[in-house]
């Protein structure tokens, strides 16, 4: 079922998609290490948990709908995104391996219910910030407890709105608009020329937005290591990513876990 038509913010948000979709989007990103390395970490985390019916919202080009159906071949998966353009992307993925244990059709969170019928996954996750761009964080928070069994798990990952590596990092370079950029009611998305309407959540913020689920754990990424659109930094000199790297994980004990460029929380319905 496709989804209603869209406000002018979803519009938005799809259009820029698109043509991130036709601009190389899936080769930029299936080529940076940097984003790998944390994507693989999001994964590490996803599968502790049992599951075997999973929702993926803000799919992509389907890098990680595709990793999963083919590394769990006895369990179902299904993928939304807003982009009908990034759709035929990871539809195009799943058919070149066969993968029919995995469907990615478009749609967004208003109307995932409507569609898939309520308690119908038992894990709901979301890489990279795809409800950074929805419109009510709350009311997704809903959609996204409708959707799933009681007791089910929803991994979830947020683009913060205090990252002070690079509020620090911009302020240096006299920026003072990029490095605050993530603070205001608006956030415009990682791109110089385009605008993406989207909203930077803090930790505190998320939780109340998720205070009918309860909090399993938490983990926060490039605190000191480099974010994915540095990952030329990485490349170039391997050995001190490793060890900011490893910073990183020491400071999950601090209360800079949440200073980082993107924070993972685990939620039980």
């Amino acid at each position: 079922m496709k989804p209603p038509p869209s406000s002018s913010y979803y519009s938005e948000v799809e259009s820029y998609y698109n043509e991130d979709a036709g601009l190389g989007f899936e080769a930029r990103a299936d080529g940076n290490h940097s984003l790998e390395r944390i994507r693989g970490d999001f994964r590490n985390i996803t599968v502790k948990y049992p599951f075997t019916r999973a929702l993926e919202i803000g799919c992509g080009p389907g890098f990680d709908v595709h990793w999963f159906a083919k590394n769990f071949p006895g369990r179902q998966f299904c993928s939304v995104d807003i982009s009908a353009s990034m759709v035929e992307l990871a539809q195009n993925r799943l058919r070149a391996d066969n993968l029919a244990n995995a469907t990615v059709s478009r749609s967004d969170e208003r109307t995932l219910v409507e569609t898939f019928g309520p308690e119908s996954f038992d894990l709901v996750y979301v890489y990279f910030g795809a409800l950074n761009t929805v419109e009510n964080l709350e009311a997704a928070a809903e959609e996204i407890r409708k959707l799933l069994k009681p007791g089910g798990i929803a991994v979830l990952t947020f683009v913060n709105k205090w990252y002070l590596r690079e509020l620090f990092v911009q302020m240096a370079k006299l920026n003072f608009k990029t490095a605050f950029a993530r603070l205001g009611r608006v956030w415009g998305g990682y791109s110089v020329t385009r605008h993406l309407p989207s909203h930077c959540y803090s930790p505190g913020r998320i939780k109340k937005a998720f205070r009918s689920f309860s909090l399993l754990e938490k983990k926060g990424y490039s605190i000191v290591y480099p974010p994915w659109y540095n990952d030329h930094k990485n490349r170039n000199n391997p050995g001190k990513a490793d060890r900011l790297w490893q910073v990183d994980q020491k400071l999950q004990h601090t209360p800079l876990w949440a200073a980082g460029e993107y924070s993972l929380f685990v939620f039980k319905a």
